[in-house]
Protein backbone atom coordinates (compact mmCIF):
# COMPACT_ATOMS: atom_id res chain seq x y z
CA UNK A 1 0.00 0.00 0.00
CA UNK A 2 1.32 3.12 -1.22
CA UNK A 3 2.28 5.97 2.11
CA UNK A 4 -0.09 8.91 1.86
CA UNK A 5 3.10 10.86 2.66
CA UNK A 6 5.12 9.79 0.00
CA UNK A 7 4.65 10.33 -3.88
CA UNK A 8 7.64 8.29 -5.48
CA UNK A 9 9.61 10.19 -7.71
CA UNK A 10 10.67 6.72 -9.79
CA UNK A 11 6.78 4.77 -9.73
CA UNK A 12 7.26 2.60 -12.76
CA UNK A 13 10.94 1.45 -11.63
CA UNK A 14 11.25 -1.95 -9.78
CA UNK A 15 14.48 -3.62 -8.39
CA UNK A 16 17.06 -4.00 -10.94
CA UNK A 17 17.14 -6.96 -13.07
CA UNK A 18 20.54 -8.00 -12.13
CA UNK A 19 19.43 -8.33 -8.50
CA UNK A 20 16.01 -10.01 -9.69
CA UNK A 21 17.96 -13.07 -11.68
CA UNK A 22 20.75 -12.91 -9.37
CA UNK A 23 18.39 -14.24 -6.75
CA UNK A 24 16.27 -16.17 -8.69
CA UNK A 25 19.67 -17.99 -8.81
CA UNK A 26 20.54 -18.37 -5.66
CA UNK A 27 16.86 -19.72 -5.06
CA UNK A 28 17.46 -22.34 -7.36
CA UNK A 29 21.35 -23.43 -7.11
CA UNK A 30 21.74 -22.01 -10.93
CA UNK A 31 25.27 -20.97 -12.00
CA UNK A 32 24.76 -17.03 -12.55
CA UNK A 33 25.98 -15.69 -15.80
CA UNK A 34 23.22 -12.67 -15.40
CA UNK A 35 25.27 -10.81 -13.21
CA UNK A 36 28.57 -8.94 -14.78
CA UNK A 37 30.81 -9.87 -12.55
CA UNK A 38 33.92 -11.59 -11.93
CA UNK A 39 34.39 -14.96 -9.82
CA UNK A 40 38.10 -14.79 -9.45
CA UNK A 41 40.00 -12.78 -7.55
CA UNK A 42 41.91 -9.63 -8.46
CA UNK A 43 45.57 -9.20 -8.98
CA UNK A 44 48.15 -10.56 -6.27
CA UNK A 45 49.64 -7.09 -6.38
CA UNK A 46 46.65 -4.91 -5.65
CA UNK A 47 45.75 -7.14 -2.80
CA UNK A 48 49.02 -7.24 -1.52
CA UNK A 49 48.70 -3.65 -1.63
CA UNK A 50 45.21 -2.99 -0.04
CA UNK A 51 46.48 -5.39 3.09
CA UNK A 52 50.07 -2.46 3.22
CA UNK A 53 47.44 0.28 3.20
CA UNK A 54 45.26 -0.75 5.49
CA UNK A 55 47.52 -1.31 8.00
CA UNK A 56 49.32 2.24 7.24
CA UNK A 57 49.36 5.00 9.62
CA UNK A 58 47.48 8.12 8.39
CA UNK A 59 45.53 5.83 5.44
CA UNK A 60 42.51 5.54 7.41
CA UNK A 61 40.32 9.14 7.23
CA UNK A 62 39.25 11.05 4.36
CA UNK A 63 41.08 11.20 1.19
CA UNK A 64 41.29 14.29 -1.00
CA UNK A 65 37.51 14.87 -2.28
CA UNK A 66 38.90 14.87 -5.85
CA UNK A 67 40.77 11.78 -5.42
CA UNK A 68 44.72 11.46 -3.73
CA UNK A 69 47.05 13.31 -5.67
CA UNK A 70 49.24 10.54 -6.66
CA UNK A 71 46.19 8.32 -7.64
CA UNK A 72 45.51 11.31 -10.31
CA UNK A 73 48.62 11.87 -11.23
CA UNK A 74 48.86 7.55 -11.74
CA UNK A 75 45.52 7.90 -14.05
CA UNK A 76 46.97 11.00 -15.83
CA UNK A 77 50.26 8.91 -17.39
CA UNK A 78 48.21 5.85 -18.17
CA UNK A 79 45.55 7.80 -20.00
CA UNK A 80 48.35 9.59 -21.94
CA UNK A 81 50.05 6.43 -22.17
CA UNK A 82 47.48 4.07 -23.18
CA UNK A 83 45.53 6.67 -26.14
CA UNK A 84 48.40 8.84 -27.04
CA UNK A 85 46.98 11.67 -26.28
CA UNK A 86 47.67 14.93 -24.22
CA UNK A 87 47.93 13.90 -20.28
CA UNK A 88 44.80 15.52 -18.76
CA UNK A 89 45.88 17.69 -15.54
CA UNK A 90 45.51 15.47 -12.42
CA UNK A 91 44.31 18.55 -10.39
CA UNK A 92 41.86 20.20 -12.80
CA UNK A 93 40.68 17.36 -15.04
CA UNK A 94 40.37 13.77 -13.23
CA UNK A 95 38.03 13.10 -10.16
CA UNK A 96 37.91 9.73 -8.49
CA UNK A 97 34.48 8.62 -8.23
CA UNK A 98 32.49 5.96 -6.25
CA UNK A 99 32.61 4.02 -8.98
CA UNK A 100 31.39 4.67 -12.64
CA UNK A 101 27.78 4.44 -11.32
CA UNK A 102 28.74 7.68 -9.37
CA UNK A 103 30.18 9.08 -11.54
CA UNK A 104 27.16 8.86 -13.97
CA UNK A 105 24.66 10.09 -11.83
CA UNK A 106 26.91 13.22 -10.38
CA UNK A 107 27.68 13.84 -13.96
CA UNK A 108 23.65 14.03 -14.94
CA UNK A 109 23.22 15.71 -11.75
CA UNK A 110 25.35 18.79 -12.65
CA UNK A 111 24.61 18.90 -16.15
CA UNK A 112 21.18 17.99 -16.52
CA UNK A 113 18.06 20.80 -16.08
CA UNK A 114 14.51 20.16 -15.90
CA UNK A 115 13.34 19.65 -19.30
CA UNK A 116 16.82 19.09 -20.76
CA UNK A 117 16.94 16.06 -23.40
CA UNK A 118 19.25 13.26 -22.83
CA UNK A 119 20.18 10.86 -26.20
CA UNK A 120 20.38 7.70 -25.22
CA UNK A 121 21.31 4.53 -27.46
CA UNK A 122 19.83 1.22 -26.59
CA UNK A 123 19.88 -1.19 -25.47
CA UNK A 124 21.46 0.48 -22.73
CA UNK A 125 22.65 -0.10 -19.55
CA UNK A 126 19.29 -0.01 -17.21
CA UNK A 127 20.84 3.05 -14.87
CA UNK A 128 20.90 5.57 -17.53
CA UNK A 129 17.23 6.41 -17.98
CA UNK A 130 16.49 6.47 -13.98
CA UNK A 131 18.98 8.91 -13.39
CA UNK A 132 18.29 11.14 -16.23
CA UNK A 133 14.78 11.17 -15.17
CA UNK A 134 15.93 11.62 -11.61
CA UNK A 135 17.27 15.48 -12.60
CA UNK A 136 14.27 16.26 -14.69
CA UNK A 137 15.33 15.30 -17.60
CA UNK A 138 14.20 13.98 -20.33
CA UNK A 139 15.60 10.90 -22.06
CA UNK A 140 15.59 10.44 -25.44
CA UNK A 141 16.04 6.76 -27.10
CA UNK A 142 17.72 6.70 -30.48
CA UNK A 143 17.98 2.47 -30.98
CA UNK A 144 21.11 0.81 -32.08
CA UNK A 145 20.61 -1.41 -35.40
CA UNK A 146 20.16 -4.73 -35.29
CA UNK A 147 22.07 -7.61 -35.03
CA UNK A 148 25.35 -5.60 -35.02
CA UNK A 149 24.21 -2.72 -32.75
CA UNK A 150 25.53 -0.30 -34.72
CA UNK A 151 24.76 3.52 -34.30
CA UNK A 152 22.12 4.94 -37.06
CA UNK A 153 23.81 8.74 -36.87
CA UNK A 154 20.96 9.66 -39.50
CA UNK A 155 18.52 8.65 -36.59
CA UNK A 156 20.58 10.09 -34.12
CA UNK A 157 20.95 13.97 -36.09
CA UNK A 158 17.35 13.75 -36.36
CA UNK A 159 17.12 13.34 -32.50
CA UNK A 160 18.79 16.16 -31.82
CA UNK A 161 17.25 19.46 -30.67
CA UNK A 162 18.06 22.56 -29.27
CA UNK A 163 17.24 20.94 -26.06
CA UNK A 164 19.54 18.33 -26.36
CA UNK A 165 21.82 18.54 -22.99
CA UNK A 166 24.28 15.51 -23.36
CA UNK A 167 24.55 11.99 -25.47
CA UNK A 168 25.56 9.34 -24.02
CA UNK A 169 27.43 6.93 -25.30
CA UNK A 170 29.20 3.45 -23.92
CA UNK A 171 31.77 1.51 -25.61
CA UNK A 172 32.39 -1.50 -25.72
CA UNK A 173 28.83 -1.32 -25.10
CA UNK A 174 26.70 -3.40 -22.27
CA UNK A 175 25.09 -5.40 -22.94
CA UNK A 176 26.13 -6.13 -26.53
CA UNK A 177 29.45 -5.87 -26.67
CA UNK A 178 29.55 -3.63 -30.13
CA UNK A 179 32.28 -0.63 -29.76
CA UNK A 180 32.44 2.40 -31.56
CA UNK A 181 34.99 3.22 -34.39
CA UNK A 182 37.16 6.34 -35.24
CA UNK A 183 34.62 7.22 -38.08
CA UNK A 184 31.94 6.96 -35.62
CA UNK A 185 33.64 9.59 -33.27
CA UNK A 186 34.22 11.83 -35.98
CA UNK A 187 30.62 11.68 -37.63
CA UNK A 188 29.74 12.35 -33.86
CA UNK A 189 31.89 15.73 -33.59
CA UNK A 190 30.62 16.69 -36.67
CA UNK A 191 27.15 16.43 -35.54
CA UNK A 192 27.46 18.11 -32.73
CA UNK A 193 30.36 21.37 -34.08
CA UNK A 194 27.39 23.84 -34.16
CA UNK A 195 25.72 22.96 -30.61
CA UNK A 196 26.25 22.86 -26.80
CA UNK A 197 25.13 19.41 -26.61
CA UNK A 198 27.59 17.82 -24.54
CA UNK A 199 28.82 13.98 -24.01
CA UNK A 200 29.08 11.21 -21.22
CA UNK A 201 30.98 8.46 -22.71
CA UNK A 202 30.76 5.59 -20.20
CA UNK A 203 34.08 3.33 -21.23
CA UNK A 204 34.41 1.10 -18.45
CA UNK A 205 35.32 -1.72 -20.37
CA UNK A 206 38.20 0.25 -22.13
CA UNK A 207 40.78 -2.81 -21.87
CA UNK A 208 38.59 -5.53 -23.17
CA UNK A 209 38.47 -5.14 -26.92
CA UNK A 210 39.33 -8.19 -28.99
CA UNK A 211 40.88 -9.93 -31.81
CA UNK A 212 43.41 -6.99 -32.29
CA UNK A 213 41.50 -4.20 -32.20
CA UNK A 214 42.41 -1.10 -30.23
CA UNK A 215 39.43 0.93 -28.04
CA UNK A 216 38.85 3.51 -29.42
CA UNK A 217 38.19 6.62 -26.81
CA UNK A 218 36.48 9.68 -26.67
CA UNK A 219 39.52 11.34 -25.87
CA UNK A 220 41.07 10.74 -28.28
CA UNK A 221 39.26 12.84 -30.70
CA UNK A 222 40.12 16.30 -30.10
CA UNK A 223 36.69 18.13 -30.56
CA UNK A 224 34.40 15.67 -28.77
CA UNK A 225 37.30 15.88 -25.63
CA UNK A 226 36.60 19.24 -25.14
CA UNK A 227 32.83 18.57 -24.41
CA UNK A 228 32.88 15.26 -22.51
CA UNK A 229 32.70 13.49 -19.62
CA UNK A 230 34.61 10.20 -19.95
CA UNK A 231 34.10 7.41 -17.07
CA UNK A 232 36.61 4.33 -16.28
CA UNK A 233 36.27 1.76 -13.59
CA UNK A 234 38.87 0.27 -12.05
CA UNK A 235 36.45 -2.56 -10.89
CA UNK A 236 35.99 -3.64 -14.04
CA UNK A 237 39.76 -3.46 -14.95
CA UNK A 238 41.24 -5.25 -11.84
CA UNK A 239 38.46 -7.85 -11.23
CA UNK A 240 37.37 -5.82 -8.04
CA UNK A 241 33.64 -4.65 -8.80
CA UNK A 242 33.00 -4.79 -5.07
CA UNK A 243 35.68 -2.38 -4.48
CA UNK A 244 33.56 0.69 -6.16
CA UNK A 245 36.39 3.09 -7.70
CA UNK A 246 36.17 4.42 -10.61
CA UNK A 247 37.25 7.95 -12.70
CA UNK A 248 36.04 10.73 -14.93
CA UNK A 249 38.23 12.71 -17.37
CA UNK A 250 36.88 15.91 -18.25
CA UNK A 251 38.33 19.34 -19.03
CA UNK A 252 38.67 21.76 -16.31
CA UNK A 253 35.25 23.66 -16.40
CA UNK A 254 33.20 20.04 -17.31
CA UNK A 255 35.06 19.16 -13.71
CA UNK A 256 34.63 21.72 -11.91
CA UNK A 257 30.48 21.22 -11.99
CA UNK A 258 31.09 17.24 -11.70
CA UNK A 259 32.73 18.01 -7.89
CA UNK A 260 30.55 20.50 -6.80
CA UNK A 261 27.97 17.28 -6.93
CA UNK A 262 30.23 14.55 -6.30
CA UNK A 263 31.52 16.27 -2.88
CA UNK A 264 27.88 16.04 -1.51
CA UNK A 265 27.56 12.62 -2.93
CA UNK A 266 30.24 10.45 -1.99
CA UNK A 267 32.74 13.05 -1.06
CA UNK A 268 35.59 10.87 -1.26
CA UNK A 269 36.38 7.21 -1.78
CA UNK A 270 38.31 4.90 0.42
CA UNK A 271 41.61 6.17 1.27
CA UNK A 272 43.79 2.37 1.68
CA UNK A 273 42.05 1.83 -1.67
CA UNK A 274 43.02 4.52 -3.50
CA UNK A 275 46.65 3.77 -2.27
CA UNK A 276 46.78 0.21 -3.50
CA UNK A 277 45.36 1.64 -6.91
CA UNK A 278 47.95 3.84 -7.35
CA UNK A 279 50.67 1.45 -6.17
CA UNK A 280 49.67 -1.18 -9.25
CA UNK A 281 48.47 0.99 -11.91
CA UNK A 282 51.93 2.09 -13.42
CA UNK A 283 52.32 -1.74 -14.22
CA UNK A 284 50.69 -1.44 -17.79
CA UNK A 285 50.95 -5.32 -17.70
CA UNK A 286 47.53 -5.36 -15.39
CA UNK A 287 45.81 -3.98 -18.16
CA UNK A 288 47.20 -4.84 -21.05
CA UNK A 289 46.99 -8.11 -20.82
CA UNK A 290 43.21 -7.84 -20.41
CA UNK A 291 42.12 -8.60 -24.16
CA UNK A 292 43.97 -11.63 -24.40
CA UNK A 293 42.67 -12.94 -21.03
CA UNK A 294 39.10 -12.20 -22.11
CA UNK A 295 39.22 -13.35 -25.89
CA UNK A 296 40.51 -16.41 -24.48
CA UNK A 297 37.17 -16.79 -22.33
CA UNK A 298 35.16 -15.17 -25.33
CA UNK A 299 36.08 -18.16 -27.60
CA UNK A 300 36.17 -20.99 -25.34
CA UNK A 301 32.55 -20.15 -24.21
CA UNK A 302 31.19 -19.49 -27.70
CA UNK A 303 32.85 -23.39 -28.79
CA UNK A 304 30.70 -24.05 -25.73
CA UNK A 305 27.50 -23.13 -26.29
CA UNK A 306 28.32 -24.15 -30.28
CA UNK A 307 26.17 -27.61 -29.73
CA UNK A 308 23.54 -25.75 -27.59
CA UNK A 309 21.15 -24.44 -30.42
CA UNK A 310 21.78 -20.25 -29.21
CA UNK A 311 22.81 -18.44 -31.97
CA UNK A 312 25.27 -16.75 -30.89
CA UNK A 313 26.02 -12.68 -31.73
CA UNK A 314 29.76 -10.95 -32.34
CA UNK A 315 31.36 -9.87 -28.88
CA UNK A 316 33.69 -7.16 -30.34
CA UNK A 317 34.53 -5.95 -26.73
CA UNK A 318 33.60 -6.30 -23.04
CA UNK A 319 32.86 -9.54 -21.23
CA UNK A 320 29.24 -10.34 -22.37
CA UNK A 321 27.50 -12.61 -25.04
CA UNK A 322 24.38 -11.86 -26.36
CA UNK A 323 22.34 -14.70 -27.69
CA UNK A 324 19.32 -15.40 -29.57
CA UNK A 325 17.42 -18.49 -28.46
CA UNK A 326 14.31 -18.42 -31.08
CA UNK A 327 15.14 -21.30 -32.23
CA UNK A 328 15.12 -23.05 -28.69
CA UNK A 329 11.40 -21.64 -27.43
CA UNK A 330 9.95 -20.10 -30.52
CA UNK A 331 7.04 -17.87 -29.42
CA UNK A 332 8.08 -17.46 -25.84
CA UNK A 333 9.48 -14.00 -24.73
CA UNK A 334 12.81 -13.48 -23.48
CA UNK A 335 11.97 -12.85 -19.57
CA UNK A 336 10.19 -16.01 -19.46
CA UNK A 337 12.56 -17.75 -20.84
CA UNK A 338 15.61 -16.62 -19.07
CA UNK A 339 13.52 -17.50 -15.59
CA UNK A 340 13.04 -21.11 -17.18
CA UNK A 341 16.62 -20.87 -18.33
CA UNK A 342 17.11 -20.59 -14.42
CA UNK A 343 14.82 -22.53 -12.64
CA UNK A 344 14.80 -25.83 -15.12
CA UNK A 345 18.22 -25.68 -16.60
CA UNK A 346 20.55 -24.02 -13.74
CA UNK A 347 22.28 -21.33 -15.61
CA UNK A 348 20.84 -17.64 -14.70
CA UNK A 349 20.93 -15.17 -17.61
CA UNK A 350 19.47 -11.48 -18.26
CA UNK A 351 16.65 -10.77 -20.78
CA UNK A 352 17.69 -8.01 -23.09
CA UNK A 353 14.60 -6.08 -22.96
CA UNK A 354 15.76 -4.82 -20.09
CA UNK A 355 18.09 -3.09 -21.62
CA UNK A 356 15.39 -1.14 -23.34
CA UNK A 357 13.20 1.67 -21.88
CA UNK A 358 9.79 0.15 -23.58
CA UNK A 359 11.18 -3.65 -22.78
CA UNK A 360 11.74 -4.38 -26.91
CA UNK A 361 11.99 -8.29 -26.85
CA UNK A 362 14.55 -9.37 -29.77
CA UNK A 363 14.71 -12.97 -28.14
CA UNK A 364 18.16 -12.20 -26.91
CA UNK A 365 19.29 -13.33 -23.87
CA UNK A 366 23.21 -11.88 -22.42
CA UNK A 367 25.50 -14.15 -20.33
CA UNK A 368 28.46 -12.92 -18.61
CA UNK A 369 31.56 -14.80 -19.55
CA UNK A 370 33.99 -13.19 -17.01
CA UNK A 371 34.42 -16.50 -14.88
CA UNK A 372 36.89 -18.97 -14.41
CA UNK A 373 36.97 -21.54 -16.93
CA UNK A 374 35.49 -24.72 -14.78
CA UNK A 375 32.51 -22.30 -14.38
CA UNK A 376 32.01 -21.70 -18.29
CA UNK A 377 32.48 -25.57 -18.87
CA UNK A 378 30.05 -26.42 -15.95
CA UNK A 379 27.20 -23.80 -17.09
CA UNK A 380 27.47 -25.22 -20.63
CA UNK A 381 27.13 -28.73 -19.45
CA UNK A 382 23.90 -28.05 -17.64
CA UNK A 383 23.04 -26.19 -20.96
CA UNK A 384 23.62 -28.73 -23.38
CA UNK A 385 22.05 -31.51 -21.48
CA UNK A 386 18.70 -29.14 -20.14
CA UNK A 387 18.55 -27.59 -24.02
CA UNK A 388 18.99 -31.18 -25.70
Amino acid sequence: MASPLLRSKLPDVGTSIFSVMTQLAQEHGAINLAQGFPDYDPPQALLAALAQHVTTPGHQQYAPMPGLPRLREAISQKTAHVYGVAAPDPATEITVTSGATEALYAVLAAVVHPGDEVLVLEPAYDLYGPAIRLQGGVPVYVPLTLPEFRPDWDRVKAALTPRTRLIMLNTPNNPTGAVLTPQDLTTLAELLRDTTTLVLSDEVYEHMVFDGQPHHSVLQNPELRERAFVLSSFGKTYHATGWKVGYCVAPPALTTELRRVHQFVTFSVSTPTQHALADVLPDATLFETLPAFYQQKRDLFRELLAPTGFRLLPVEGAYFQVANFSALSPGTDDVTFARRLTQETGVAVVPISAFYHDGQDHSLVRFCFAKQESTLRAAAQRLQQGLA
